[in-house]
């Protein structure tokens, strides 16, 4: 009767209208979704599909101080040379077999299939030990490639390995390994290849940079935490379950850009720090009421 009437009226039932409702909430939350995976997607292929992301940061291409003058070149993971796999393979294991102790064996070979993906990309640092400062920016006045430069008189003494991925719905650069000579560490080389990274992170609309840090490799989390103000993603094992987190020998670390990959990424350790202070301030007032009523 109540329906009959509303449609002599020229009205719709209210459920009717509601469902309708619901359903219109459904089909724009579904549209909102899918605008978001393409915007994703082609951000991804847009980003993979450049060449050299060196080109856009000429400045970046050297680094100069006293005592070390370098030039960088980019390298993807399917173009390695023997030699340059066996020199990655090298440094990898002077620097992060004491990290990652009886580990290391089963690590190593992760990282051979890792050193060789398609989707790796690579930042060479290479070294003229022979050329002063004056002389290397002389070189590289002259026009000629890096090819031929480095070809000539440089040698390798460090790179990173990075990849354009996905972590919780979002763009991101994940940087899989920073390795550099020791002698060429403390000179600052390491944080000048960062913030290439996140500049280039920037440039190809990524929401943030992601890396792994073995929680043994002191000198590591400082470096990132302390001077570069990483902080623990919300993604990482100590975040995602602090029970069995505690347990785990990394930390998944980021620094995010967009709001949207702080509140993913980063507020939520926020929120669980301020969830656990509320807890305990429960804990605590709950203990005094005991004694109150004890008394």
């Amino acid at each position: 009767m109540e329906k009959g009437l509303a449609q002599l009226l020229g009205q719709k039932p209210a459920m009717e209208v509601g469902g309708l409702s619901r359903n219109g909430e459904k089909r724009m939350k579904r549209k909102d979704i899918l605008e978001k995976k393409k915007a994703v997607d082609e951000a991804m292929k847009a980003a993979s599909s450049v060449k050299d992301p060196l080109v856009s940061f000429s400045p970046f291409c050297h680094y100069d101080t006293i005592g070390l003058s370098v030039h960088l070149k980019s390298g993807r993971g399917d173009k390695l040379s023997s030699p340059i796999k066996q020199y990655i393979q090298n440094l990898l294991k002077v620097n992060m077999e004491g990290s990652y102790g009886s580990e290391w064996p089963a690590e190593e070979k992760v990282k051979r299939r890792e050193m060789v993906a398609p989707e790796a990309r690579y930042i060479f640092v290479h070294s003229f030990p022979d050329s002063g400062t004056n002389e290397m920016t002389a070189l590289l006045g002259t026009g000629k490639t890096s090819d031929t430069i480095t070809g000539a008189r440089a040698t390798i003494v460090g790179f990173v390995q990075y990849r354009f991925t996905i972590e919780e719905d979002l763009p991101v650069v994940y940087v899989y390994e920073l390795q550099l000579e020791p002698s060429v560490q403390g000179k600052g080389l390491g944080r000048f290849l960062m913030q290439l990274i996140e500049l280039i992170a920037c440039k190809n609309s990524m929401g943030a940079v992601v890396l792994t840090v073995q929680k043994a490799n002191f000198s590591a989390m400082n470096f990132y935490v302390g001077k570069l103000r990483y902080t623990i993603a919300s993604i990482s094992p100590s975040r995602v379950n602090p029970l069995i987190g505690v347990d785990s020998s990394y930390e998944i670390l980021c620094k995010a850009f967009s709001d949207e990959a702080k509140a993913k990424l980063e507020m939520k350790k926020d929120k669980e720090e301020e969830d656990g202070r509320k807890k305990q301030r429960r804990r605590e007032s709950e203990k005094l009421s005991l004694i109150v009523q004890g008394h």
